[in-house]
């Protein structure tokens, strides 16, 4: 945890963009597995954990905006639960650690919130995303499940991402430490990447990486010789020459923070001439996106330009036609791209997802597209110092997209598709850096930057 005066001084300023009310934000439970006493590895929500830091499981936070006071509440531990687990410190013990004088238990919690209620107040809170954390504010705010979206605060959505985007000097430091992991994670996976090794072997690997680290994977680690599926999580795969393996890994420390990289790795240990051609067009845009992310420029200008880089770039190898920046212009790239180039990134991989990307990503100033692959992109406004974004462009030749568009004419002036067969059994290429937008530009978050080019990708794999 960071200091009680840094989580108090958190609260008071979200109290300060609210002005009135009560602010509920329930942190997390257990999730059994298969009984209730077999659970799986507790997360906190990260909202809670901003405002107050805990991060065990059973707990509650109320702001009240109005009286200017702080509550954590939670039930503590009973002797059957003690001799279990051991001695365990009170629910007003844990509440000082964040700077809380007040405490409570569950059904003190529902006699607030019911006093509250009963006056008119309002009620401020985000959209839960788990089952029993929407059962838990039906029963205590006297809303159906299904109404509780209808009364939920874009208030206070637009004030926490407000403050969560903005990352703080010892937010930094969290990021830069977790990044090293992700750094190791990274240039382990070179080293080990051979011909018969199971895609589920460097898996492993990186998931035991991530909890020496102090925390566990940032999210489940894509390692696939089928790049060109983006999100693909099976790891069924053996390492065989000739191919590409896409691994895109995190590591999430023990306070919360996440990296977030992807590099792209020849099993052979050699890049195919082939295959260095596409790789060089992905790290071009790599560069152009970092070259361009600073104070001011929207993340969706970014976006654009670093289609353009590889729109180029294919037209150059006669996978596309005509006019690159019509092409681009037309959505004609986003078959090679289908995504956007990065997101915001900090407590969550995708750093406040879960409290609509629409706040998050967009606002009244730039507007989420409807084009095919443009739409995709969850970080489109403008960017400020303090942003924590992902640039990862790529290239994938996914087999059943290629068809759809060649069949149905789409973009055809703008695609070879003849020449796209040739690549079916190419797979994808991505390149994931993390970059902290500074008052003039950006930097990488991590100290020391996974091999990246393709010449250096193979001198570490050689290792």
């Amino acid at each position: 945890m960071f200091t009680p005066e840094i989580y108090t001084a958190r609260r008071n300023a979200l109290r300060k963009k609210i002005k009135s009310g009560v602010i509920l934000l329930p942190g997390n439970n257990d999730s059994p597995i298969n009984y209730p006493a077999n659970a799986y590895g507790f997360r906190q929500d990260s909202n809670f954990l901003y405002y107050f830091g805990l991060p065990q499981p059973g707990f509650v936070g109320v702001i009240d905006v109005d009286r200017d006071t702080d509550c954590l509440y939670a039930n503590d531990w009973t002797m059957d639960d003690l001799i279990w687990m051991g001695p365990q410190p009170t629910v007003r013990e844990q509440a000082a650690l964040a700077g809380v004088k007040s405490a409570g238990n569950l059904l003190e919690l529902a006699g607030t919130l019911g006093s509250a209620i009963k006056k008119g107040r309002k009620i401020h809170f985000v959209p839960p995303y788990r089952g029993e954390i929407k059962l838990q504010l039906s029963s205590l705010l006297g809303i159906t499940v299904e109404r509780l979206k209808d009364h939920v605060s874009r208030d206070l959505i637009r004030a926490i991402v407000s403050m969560r985007e903005i990352k703080q000097p010892e937010e930094i430091a969290q990021l830069e430490e977790v990044a090293m992991t992700g750094y190791k994670m990274h240039t382990t996976a070179m080293g080990l990447c051979r011909e018969g090794l199971g895609e589920l072997d460097i898996a492993v690997e990186l998931d035991k990486i991530a909890a020496h680290g102090g925390g566990r994977t940032s999210f489940r680690s894509i390692v696939s010789q089928h790049g060109e599926t983006l999100h693909n999580l099976s790891y069924s795969g053996r390492l065989e020459n000739g191919r590409l393996l896409l691994i895109d890994a995190g590591a999430e420390n023990a306070m919360g923070y996440a990296s977030d990289h992807t590099r792209t790795l020849p099993v052979s240990g050699r890049f195919t001439p082939k295959q260095r051609e596409i790789y060089d067009i992905v790290l071009a845009a790599n560069a152009r996106g970092q070259e361009l992310a600073k104070p001011g420029a929207t993340y969706q200008s970014v976006h654009t330009e670093a289609m353009k880089v590889i729109a180029k770039g294919l037209t150059s190898l006669g996978l596309m036609k005509g006019d690159p920046e019509e092409a681009v212009a037309a959505g004609a790239a986003a078959l090679f791209m289908p995504h956007g180039l990065g997101h915001q990134m900090g407590l969550d991989v995708h750093d406040m997802e879960g409290l609509g990307e629409k706040y998050v990503g967009y606002d009244d100033a730039t507007t989420r597209s409807t084009q095919f692959g443009l739409g995709a992109l969850r970080m489109g406004k403008a960017l400020k110092p303090g942003h924590v974004v992902t640039v990862e462009p790529g290239i994938y030749f996914i087999p059943a997209l290629i068809e759809k568009w060649e069949r149905e004419h789409i973009n055809s002036a703008f695609i070879n598709f003849p020449k796209l067969h040739a690549y079916f059994d190419f797979g994808g290429i991505r390149l994931e850096d993390d970059i902290l937008i500074t008052p003039k530009g950006n930097r990488l978050i991590s100290k020391h930057r996974a091999p990246i080019t393709p010449d250096d990708v193979e001198t570490a794999m050689a290792k």
